[in-house]
């Protein structure tokens, strides 16, 4: 044993100061306004910069973790075809697929839970924009409507969190048919007398947009959050003039009348417990049947007897 590298080398370099490793990750750069955060900053303001307010993209875990109260569950999803047209472009659409469940853990990009806000029982859907950007295949649809029977069997208000690019194109017409099944899914919620909330965050776009996400009971989106269904370039060249500032954003949206209320992350969690509260009236009491009180009438004026004629004398 060499005594002078086993021993006395770390000695030394203890004494001295060894470098030591830093994560890569303490410091996070906002995309809006360029500045550095530090990542437990970051972290305790839910995500948003403290600088300018830009609110970054989470995953679906940390949605969920950011609005429903602590002990939530996460359902466990039936299993949708994985490769139903045997897709290929430059590599296997299941070669993709599997990579991006390994990296998201999860089994496709939707995480349906159950617990509660602030008390109040829900059902909540979230997408996971990192697994192949959010994109709807037949096991997103399944997700959803999973979750709408969830929501109909617990008697609970759903509630889905909505940051996709759209429909999946390797799945073809298998993704275009998940459009009318999701569509379905939410009238189960509907016709059950059951809240559904939307909440749009960066980006919703294409066959999400243009399906469930825009049927909710009350629309909610996040400050900044890029909502439409096509592109704005593809719409420009489509119609040839300019679109006005701000298009496809939530600000835009709130002003024209599409959304009803623009939330800021910090804010959600109450504000969705407000919105429950206000759509689920309590249930009432059985109304017992009161009996009448007994009314006090007068008696009537006794009779006064007949006055004899004048002048009548006694009978004989």
């Amino acid at each position: 044993m060499n005594w002078i590298s086993e021993w006395a080398l770390p000695k030394i370099k203890t004494l001295f100061g060894a470098p030591r490793e830093v994560p890569e990750n303490l410091w996070h750069k906002c995309s809006a306004c360029e500045q550095m955060i530090f990542h437990r900053d970051l972290e305790r303001n839910l995500h948003v910069c403290p600088h300018c307010g830009h609110h970054m993209r989470v995953g679906a875990r940390q949605r969920l973790d950011y609005t429903l109260d602590e002990g939530w569950q996460r359902i466990e999803l039936p299993k949708a075809p994985a490769d139903p047209l045997k897709f290929r472009d430059q590599r296997r659409y299941g070669d993709r697929l599997r990579e991006a469940q390994a990296k998201a853990g999860q089994e496709d990009a939707v995480v349906v839970a159950h617990g509660a806000i602030e008390g109040n029982r829900v059902v909540a859907a979230a997408f996971e924009f990192s697994f192949m950007g959010g994109s709807m295949g037949a096991g997103v649809g399944e997700a959803l409507v999973t979750a709408a029977r969830l929501a109909v069997l617990q008697d609970s208000p759903l509630i889905v969190f909505t940051a996709s690019g759209g429909a999946r194109m390797q799945e073809g017409a298998v993704s275009l048919m998940q459009m009318p099944r999701t569509v379905i899914a939410t009238r189960m919620v509907k016709e059950a007398g059951l809240p559904f909330i939307v909440v749009l965050s960066d980006p919703t776009t294409g066959g999400v947009t243009a399906s469930f996400a825009m049927l909710g009971d009350i629309q909610i989106a996040e400050p900044g959050a890029m909502i439409g269904f096509a592109g704005a370039r593809v719409i420009e060249q489509t119609v040839r003039e300019k679109l006005p500032e701000g298009f496809q954003r939530a600000e835009y949206l709130l002003e024209h009348g599409i959304l009803d209320m623009v939330v800021r992350r910090g804010e959600m969690r109450p504000t969705l417990a407000r919105l429950i509260g206000l759509l689920r009236l309590p249930e009432r009491m059985p109304d017992l049947p009161v009996e009448p009180a007994p009314m006090s009438v007068a008696p009537p004026p006794a009779l006064a007897a007949p006055a004899e004629p004048e002048g009548a004398g006694p009978a004989a």
